[in-house]
């Protein structure tokens, strides 16, 4: 795309959106103009609808994925190439209801208690208290942590809004643990490798789905079905 890519690539910094969902959408941009080769500027309406029906009919996409190409066609076509008209028409795909994963207090202990370095435990039991995305809890800087009102401070977090989560005592405890134990340098809570960065989400996740299949757990546990439980927000430090 050349020229294009930057083009869209600057609009979508514009715009405020996240690095994930701008390399996202330039992504679904690359892969729509490599389908055709062709310059998306030569195309309009009928190539975006039978691109999304080869997504349906030949690779069988999951509405997940057929949303973020909707998206991120709607994204090039109505601000990058000013012709919203080619996409105005486009629809999102329904997405199937599905129960949420739910874990019994018992296999919420087997959980934590198999995760033995204590900044992996800090982080995975910071979003699964304070009921914190993955990101969110990776980009904390130690001055979020406000002990004294005992709250945490999420800035730009979904939608590039602020707000204020509970910060409960046993998670105050353990992170306490953690800080003494670990003397993090820098801005961060939770740095990663590199010098004045936090831990990346891929890093916290891999030692998550490690620490899943070492307590044998057949349920599909992720980061993002560990932030909607609140059973632990409650659990007593000592268990932790």
């Amino acid at each position: 795309m050349g020229k294009l890519h930057d083009q869209m690539e600057g609009d979508l910094i514009l715009k405020a959106y996240s690095p994930h969902t701008q390399k996202a959408y330039l992504r679904g941009a690359r892969h729509f103009a490599r389908h055709y080769m062709r310059s998306p500027q030569e195309m309009g309406e009928q190539e975006v609808r039978d691109f999304l029906l080869h997504l349906v009919r030949d690779r069988n996409a999951s509405p997940a994925t057929q949303d973020m190409y909707v998206n991120a066609l709607k994204f090039l076509y109505a601000v990058t190439l000013k012709r919203p008209e080619v996409v105005k028409d486009l629809s999102h795909p329904k997405r199937p209801k599905t129960l949420p994963v739910i874990l019994s207090p018992a296999e919420v202990l087997r959980v934590f208690a198999a995760i033995h370095s204590v900044k992996y435990k800090a982080i995975i039991a910071t979003a699964y208290a304070a009921g914190l995305r993955i990101s969110e809890v990776c980009s904390l800087s130690v001055s979020n942590i406000d002990s004294l009102r005992m709250r945490i401070h999420i800035r730009s977090g979904k939608g590039k809004k602020d707000r204020y989560v509970m910060l409960g005592e046993s998670l105050l405890t353990l992170l306490r643990q953690y800080y003494q134990a670990v003397r993090p340098q820098g801005k961060y809570l939770f740095p990663g490798q590199k010098p004045h960065s936090h831990i990346s989400t891929s890093s916290v996740s891999r030692v998550l789905q490690k620490v899943i299949q070492e307590t044998g757990l057949s349920k599909k546990v992720t980061m993002h079905t560990l932030r909607h439980y609140a059973e632990f927000r409650t659990m007593p430090s000592d268990q932790i």
